[in-house]
């Protein structure tokens, strides 16, 4: 189990969704604030996930063969899939977006680029939201479908053990990893961070699809090839 979550966890750290908009969050007006409440809000995301599912279990792993612990693997199997067929899906939208790109003459043209005022345009947006407003983004970004496989992953928890109880904090720690750091460099260098951050995102929008593309093939084959050989063995 513990693998499997900090797979799940390092997934989630390495989205690049969630960290370009947690961006331009701290990067707006009162980010610090913004971004606080941003993590709060994700980690509560984390938690109450984690806390439903140790409500149903009551903390203790169903037996390997009974029908609620194959309804897990059947579940976490469905979910390596979805994961797997998305990234194919992307994967190919990426491939023909290139294609369209390098057409012959009188063919489709390249996609227009972004225009390079896009981030200021949408930080200064953010200047005009809420606190509830980063909160709201924060639960909207959750990858839901990661957060979905670590949910079938603690159903093999034994919260009696203190290792099971480690590893679902280790979890949530370094699911949010990303974000509190970003978080804290925002707090201790406001100037030279923002800055940074906002060089960081230009990078990982022009390679977003690709890294979304490899994390979703990976953790989906990984769920899926442990799913059967579990069925199976």
């Amino acid at each position: 189990m513990a693998l499997d979550l900090m797979l799940i966890a390092l997934a989630i750290v390495l989205d690049p969704l969630p960290i370009m908009a947690f961006v331009l969050v701290v990067s707006s007006a009162r980010g610090a604030w913004k971004g606080l409440v941003f993590i709060l809000a994700w980690l509560a995301c984390l938690v109450v996930v984690i806390a439903i599912v140790l409500g149903v279990t009551g903390g203790e792993p169903p037996a390997p063969r009974s029908p609620p612990g194959l309804a897990g693997l059947v579940a976490k199997l469905a979910i390596g899939i979805a994961l797997v067929s998305y990234g194919l899906r992307r994967r190919h939208r990426v491939r023909t977006a290139a294609d369209q790109s390098s057409a012959p003459a009188g063919g489709p043209g390249p996609p227009s680029p972004p225009s390079g005022d896009t981030a200021s345009e949408m930080t200064a947006t953010m200047d005009n939201s809420s606190v509830w407003a980063a909160a709201g983004l924060a639960v909207v970004l959750q990858p839901w479908g990661m957060v979905a496989a670590g949910a079938v992953t603690v159903l093999e928890a034994d919260t009696s053990h203190l290792s099971s109880t480690l590893a679902l904090f280790g979890f949530c720690l370094l699911a949010s990893a990303g974000l509190i750091g970003a978080e804290l460099y925002i707090v201790l260098a406001p100037q030279s961070a923002q800055v940074r951050l906002l060089r960081l995102r230009g990078w990982l929008e022009g390679h977003k699809e690709q890294a979304i593309v490899v994390i979703c093939l990976v953790l989906g084959l990984w769920l899926t090839a442990k799913s059967i050989y579990q069925l199976t063995g």
